[in-house]
């Protein structure tokens, strides 16, 4: 007989909805051009940036507060140079007005920076994350706000990733499956994971007010 597998939260019996309109924050982590035209290219970001975007406005148009993050290497160096074209925010996911902007130089979006703070301000206690890269930034970010008490949302589709080299063998990582172990692994404990803003809204607690 096949035991299908069980995520840690499947097991725990979590609530497997999607995070509260009415209770979460937004963060978009490193919305930034070094993805699109700079040196770290990812696998879909075209598609993901425009599911990211479809996001923003459904956080826009239910008050959600938004927060932008961005990374800044140093200057001068190879990627994220804050000096250089790259550093700047993707234009289709660009901040309006009264959207917050935080900028970090580590992965983990709240090391060294105010976001833990500035979300405790606005009062919500869970978070919808979208951004890039798939196992870096993002992985890094969801993972240390469940240790700072949030129930995070991961939008899958407004993700994304890049080939990398095996650390095993030398031959290359497709991105796509780094994509599906990534998310799976968050997805064990870490973050309800859904694969787009439709499903997001789809799957609201009872209760919530969806335009």
């Amino acid at each position: 007989m096949t035991i299908l597998p069980k995520t840690l939260l499947q097991i725990a019996g979590a609530p497997q909805h999607a995070s509260a309109l009415d209770r979460s924050a937004l963060i978009l982590v490193d919305p930034q051009m070094e993805y699109v035209t700079g040196a770290l290219p990812l696998d879909g970001i075209d598609k993901a940036v425009s599911e990211a975007a479809i996001v923003l406005d459904i956080a826009r148009t239910h008050g959600v507060p938004v927060f932008h993050v961005i990374h800044h290497g140093r200057p001068g160096g190879p990627v994220f140079d804050p000096e250089g074209d790259f550093a700047g925010i993707i234009p289709a996911l660009s901040p309006a007005s009264g959207e917050t902007m935080v900028t970090k130089s580590l992965p983990n979006s709240f090391a060294g920076t105010s976001l833990h703070d500035l979300i405790q301000n606005t009062g919500r206690k869970e978070l919808v994350l979208v951004g890039f890269a798939t196992h870096m930034c993002l992985s890094a970010t969801v993972r240390a706000a469940l240790d700072l008490g949030y129930r995070s949302t991961v939008i899958a589709g407004a993700t994304a990733t890049r080939d990398l080299p095996s650390a095993l063998n030398g031959s290359i990582v497709p991105a796509a499956q780094i994509q599906e172990a990534e998310l799976s692994a968050l997805a064990d404990r870490f973050a309800v994971v859904v694969p787009d803003g439709s499903t997001f809204l789809a799957r609201q607690p009872p209760g919530t007010h969806v335009v």
